[in-house]
């Protein structure tokens, strides 16, 4: 042993009087297996120091917590992962329930290991007493999801993380039956949904299958059951079946000199029969192809060979023979599939595949491991992974938070693929379903934006169709087009989605943006101020992040369009000086105050005693830019600066229109905003939560469903003031789904009802 090895070595020294457990013996057994190099002291000091940090934790079925670990390092050996795995599973609950931090597991076992267990371990939530259910389930989901976009991230640098955390979540679920019924559905409906699905993918397919028979025991017990049952009762005259299909394939392939291949019996999954039933439509009895057989040969050409043997035996039945050999699977399955009518004439599925694809198959990225010494980045095996880790990147970045981010993912990462062409011969992969304008914004996202036309197999083609496997996509592209909403009703993949809102986003804050500077011109002219002194950008800049209104003098601008800040607060901090005498006609601004019962009234110079009413035309707040009008009935009116109502008093009633400074109280007022969004389930519940967090309430809300798959919600919210409206815009807006929110007045829906009240007793003529 060199002298840095024994240095490394001196690191982790055990007690004396230290013995490995029989279960942990068992681990370093079936380790040493397949790794002769092992760092065995490493390894056994990873498990004393995991134990001695859960010491004296028990999990939900009382047993010490260190049991979980140590399993889930079972399931971790046995697809043969490297020793840095292994000891990341060993600790990867230390920082997330014990005290250990990750600057300790670095120090002690290096950063890999470190990053590893960082990027397994939840992000920590804990609810108060105070929190209602209803919101505390939510930002529980919210942990959830944003605990999964950060291991997810994390796979992408490194996919053993992933692999960690599903041989967690297969232990998690073998032992789920001591969790309560409320977190078994929770957690079994997160596996089958994300899991299980990333393990297929994946291509691990041993942990795959566990996972959704598992899920499916939690989810439907009632179907579980009885198809366990069944399947149980004709175990018997299935296996009795298996056992004549494989002498009969054996006796063939001996007598072609085939004596290295292996043959086995392939049971049907319980939820690919609980599938069966509820998507095709068929009875248990009905299902005839629960018998399957796989053969394993050396090399690739035997693979053909047996192939052309088995349909010498059985005759293939028409149109389900796939050959995943030539067209691997985009995790790397190869394998020939084949069904043929079996000797008692009932269906038989046949699987063909060389050792090597046997290998790769059961343990999918797992199988072909490159984090070894020596071993170049630029192999195969990786590059295999390279567009996962692309398109994680990319859904993270376009997805502002956790909840889009997982939905991104659920729909273009999990959904059954389908492979289509450009002109030049790349393949893109894209969701079943998919069209050329998923296909134009895979490809890139200006093509997305600039596409008016498509060829599907050298026809023009509408973009509405759906493409099938082998197509050959070439999009038509015009430089001054743009997207249309109506292509919302047809897109399949959230990364279309997000480009198109995208870009009506940009374009609403384009719009906001001319807006803004129209007004903010019109308030230093009236202001007697030179808009070419006052405008400039530095100038801008600074009062932005004076006000922390955004970060430059454009998101000012754009925020001023949207009326969510004051022009008139601009101007002032860009005189700075708390006043401005030839602004309005009056000199003084105009303070309020509250009355005993609680109403806003004038404090000024013997006004004290004159109530102020809202202008129902703009529905002013609190901390707005606001005027007071002195109507000739109905006493002072406020208005919005940027009413045109207050600016029609200005020019042709001067006298009348006062200055007022209206602060926050704890009094509410109501206002109406209108939002339009891509339509989805659960839309509704995504934006009342924003109302519930920003403690704003609804006093009312109109839905419109309009036909390029968006929605228009009218609803009307209580808030103190401006900055109050502001956090709840800014919420609302970082919504990847939301195109655009914006204030707008309410109108009454029954203006004929109301007015039949006021006219309930017409004078008699």
């Amino acid at each position: 042993m060199d002298q840095s090895s024994s240095n490394s070595d001196n690191k982790y020294i055990l007690p004396s009087d230290w013995q490995d457990p029989g279960r942990m013996q068992d681990l370093i057994d079936k380790v040493l297996s397949y790794t002769p190099d092992l760092n065995l002291p490493r390894l056994r000091y990873a498990y004393y120091f995991a134990e001695k940090a859960h010491k004296g934790q028990s999990r939900n079925s009382g047993e010490p917590f260190i049991n979980h670990p140590l399993e889930v390092c079972h399931i971790l050996a046995d697809l043969h992962m490297d020793e840095d795995t292994i000891i990341a599973g060993l600790l990867h609950d230390t920082a997330e329930d014990t005290s250990v931090t990750l600057e300790i597991i670095e120090d002690v076992f290096g950063g890999i290991v470190a990053q590893m267990v960082d990027g397994v371990t939840k992000l920590k939530f804990k609810p108060s007493d105070a929190e209602k259910e209803q919101i505390r389930i939510k930002i529980e989901n919210d942990r959830s999801a944003e605990s999964l976009r950060k291991m997810l991230l994390a796979m992408a640098k490194d996919i053993r993380v992933m692999i960690i955390k599903l041989a967690d979540r297969l232990h998690n679920m073998r032992t789920l039956d001591s969790m309560p019924p409320r977190k078994q559905t929770r957690i079994a409906s997160e596996t089958i949904n994300i899991y299980a699905p990333l393990a297929g993918r994946l291509g691990i397919w041993q942990i795959k299958w566990q996972l959704e028979d598992l899920s499916f025991k939690f989810l439907h017990p009632h179907e579980f059951k009885n198809i366990s049952e069944k399947v149980a009762k004709t175990r018997k005259q299935r296996e009795q079946e298996m056992k004549e299909i494989v002498s009969i394939v054996k006796e063939r392939l001996e007598s072609r000199n085939l004596f290295d291949a292996k043959i086995y019996g392939r049971p049907k999954h319980l939820y690919s029969i609980f599938n069966k039933i509820v998507h095709g439509g068929f009875h248990f009895e009905d299902i005839l192809d629960l018998i399957a057989i796989r053969i394993v040969v050396p090399d690739t050409p035997t693979c053909y060979l047996v192939l052309g043997l088995i349909h010498e035996i059985w005759q293939p039945v028409a149109g389900l023979f796939y050959d995943y050999i030539a067209k691997p699977k985009p995790n790397g399955y190869q394998s020939l599939h084949t069904k043929v009518v079996g000797p008692h004439g009932e269906p038989l599925e046949i699987q063909i595949r060389s050792k090597e694809m046997h290998r790769i198959a059961e343990y999918g990225v797992a199988a072909h491991w490159t984090y070894k010494e020596n071993v170049s980045s630029t192999n195969n095996d990786v590059s295999k992974m390279a567009q996962l880790r692309q398109y994680l990147f990319e859904w993270s970045g376009e997805n502002r938070n956790s909840s889009d981010f997982l939905r991104s993912v659920s729909t273009d990462l999990f959904a059954e693929q389908l492979y289509v062409f450009t002109p030049k011969g790349d393949v893109i992969a894209l969701p079943q379903g998919s069209t050329p304008i998923d296909f134009a914004f895979r490809v890139h996202t200006d093509v997305g934006l600039t596409t008016v036309g498509a060829k599907i197999n050298g026809n023009i083609a509408p973009l509405s169709t759906q493409l099938q496997n082998g197509d050959i996509v070439e999009m038509i592209v015009r430089s001054n087009a743009q997207p249309s909403l109506d292509w919302m009703e047809f897109v399949q993949t959230s990364n279309a989605k997000g480009r198109i809102r995208a870009f009506f986003r940009k374009k609403n804050k384009q719009q906001y943006y001319n807006l803004g500077k129209e007004t903010l011109e019109k308030e230093l002219i009236a202001a007697k101020l030179k808009p070419a002194e006052y405008m400039k950008p530095d100038l801008l800049d600074a009062v932005a992040k004076e006000l922390r209104q955004g970060e430059s003098s454009s998101d000012l601008i754009e925020l001023i369009g949207e009326g969510i800040v004051s022009a008139n607060k601009v101007i002032t901090k860009l005189r700075n000086t708390a006043e401005d005498a030839d602004k309005h006609p009056n000199e003084d601004v105009i303070q309020t105050s509250k009355s005993k019962e609680g109403k806003t009234q004038l404090t000024t110079k013997g006004l004290s005693q004159i109530l102020l009413k809202r202008a129902k035309c703009c529905d002013p707040i609190p901390g707005e830019d606001v005027v007071g009008y002195t109507a000739r009935v109905k006493g002072i009116v406020i208005h919005r600066k940027v009413c045109k109502n207050a600016l029609e008093f200005l020019e042709k009633e001067p006298e009348r229109v006062i200055a007022l400074n209206w602060p926050e109280s704890n009094e509410y007022f109501g206002i109406t905003l209108k939002i339009i969004t891509y339509n989805r389930q659960g839309l509704l519940v995504d934006i009342s939560s924003v109302f519930s967090e920003t403690s704003s309430n609804v006093s009312r809300a109109k839905i419109r469903t309009l036909p390029n798959l968006t929605a228009e919600i009218i609803i009307g919210i209580d808030v103190k003031g401006i900055e109050q409206l502001k956090a709840v815009v800014q919420k609302i807006n970082n919504m990847s789904d939301v195109i655009e929110v914006s204030r707008t007045i309410y109108t009454n829906p029954n203006p004929e009802k109301n007015s039949k009240k006021k006219n309930k007793n017409p004078k008699k003529k």
